[in-house]
């Protein structure tokens, strides 16, 4: 099952608004999908930076345990561990060690960074506390992968 992300925020391949960066307000973007099957128990976000001068991708947000029938995340996502909106949604953290959302925001001068929103259906519930971090995330997804979507936004200083 391929999923279909977007944001109104910013097109497929385009720049993500200063607003959505450490440059910004750091607030994560509004963003919608289509094409959840009836079989999803769960949906999950990894969103990284495989630009960024590491030896992995700068993972910049980690949410699952979303509601399969949630049509998308509201802008600006709280950074608590624990969400009401969309209820039951857990945040893990990200590279920074922090909880939530922590947008764009490459060393200067390093050139166009591409950030990966990638959006996974699952076919269960998966049995993970809050604060996972990817690998956590991804070792609880394996097998468990019902369809995959993804958003690519670029961003540079």
């Amino acid at each position: 099952m391929t999923l279909t992300i977007r944001s109104s925020a910013f097109a497929q391949g385009q720049p993500i608004p200063r607003r959505y960066s450490g440059q910004g307000e750091d607030i994560s973007p509004l963003l919608s999908w289509s094409g959840i099957s009836e079989a999803a128990k769960e949906l999950a976000m990894i969103v990284d930076d495989p630009d960024a001068p590491t030896a992995q991708p700068w993972v910049h947000w980690v949410i699952y345990k979303i509601p399969p029938d949630a049509a998308g995340l509201a802008e600006g996502i709280a950074a608590d561990a624990q969400l009401t909106s969309p209820a039951g949604a857990l945040q893990g953290r990200n590279t920074s060690g922090d909880i939530g959302y922590h947008g764009p925001m490459p060393p200067p001068g390093h050139g166009v960074h591409h950030y990966h929103f990638k959006l996974y259906a699952l076919d269960t519930q998966l049995d993970l506390k809050a604060g996972a971090d990817k690998q956590a995330l991804l070792s609880a997804m394996e097998g468990h992968i019902l369809g995959r979507g993804e958003l690519v936004g670029t961003y540079q200083r």
